[in-house]
């Protein structure tokens, strides 16, 4: 996989746009292809922990227009991240797939508080891992959440999944003529200040050396396409 082996574990970062969006909360057709494409390469013996977010609910920084009430904005995209993952775990049970929730958060029954030793006893009994609740702390995004997660987990990549087909030299949305760049270094992300993830975030995988894929995940079929080595998307690696 553009110089990393075929994953054993990995950690799978999707926003709540792969949920829904502004004139439908949940997708549900869009759901369920994901569940699909999670139960496919989970069949495979690759090991799968899933960091959520919740923008398809709610955008914390909409509600926070100062730092005054920031905490509290960022609380209410936590709970929405938690939603997501318990509308994705019951697609995964509907489809006889074994998954568990964790959460940065205290909302037992609900969801099980994240522990490392928990996250990895699921893992090894092949469950799919749905954690919700970002870090639990606000000011931080589930992007840095993902990194600090794949780090606990000791996964081998981290995938990136949105809704273009990789990281763009601009905006691909917006100019028309933005050129795909295949692989990028940690260093090249904050140097050319690329809006692709936080800088608290590529600080943590730069750390811990963890290779990240930036893919389409909207695209039927590039979950298992990635994770078998096509060359999809941009590598980012040390």
């Amino acid at each position: 996989m553009d110089n990393v082996d075929r994953p054993g574990r990995v950690l799978l970062k999707i926003s709540g746009e792969v949920f829904g969006g502004i004139e439908e909360v949940f997708d549900t057709k869009r759901i369920e292809e994901f569940a699909s494409q999670l139960k496919e390469v989970s069949q495979s013996g690759t090991q799968i922990a899933i960091v959520v977010g919740g923008g398809n609910i709610v955008r914390g920084a909409v509600y926070s227009a100062d730092k005054s009430n920031r905490c509290s904005a960022d609380h209410m995209g936590m709970l929405a991240t938690v939603i997501n993952a318990l509308v994705l775990k019951n697609n995964l049970e509907k489809i006889s797939v074994e998954a568990e929730v964790l959460t940065s958060l205290y909302i037992e029954p609900i969801a099980e508080l994240f522990t490392r030793r928990k996250a990895l006893e699921y893992l090894e009994k092949g469950k799919i891992l749905i954690l919700g609740g970002g870090t639990g702390n606000p000011f931080f995004t589930t992007d840095t959440a993902a990194a600090l997660r794949a780090a606990q987990i000791g996964a081998d990549i981290l995938l990136k999944g949105t809704k273009v087909d990789g990281v763009y030299d601009s905006d691909p949305l917006v100019n028309q003529d933005a050129g795909m760049i295949e692989s990028l270094s940690y260093t090249d992300i904050l140097e050319k200040n690329l809006k692709i993830m936080d800088s608290a975030a590529v600080a943590l995988w730069r750390e811990n050396k963890i290779p990240i894929k930036v893919f389409n995940i909207m695209q039927n079929g590039n979950l298992k396409k990635v994770l078998e080595g096509e060359g999809l998307g941009t590598i980012i690696v040390e």
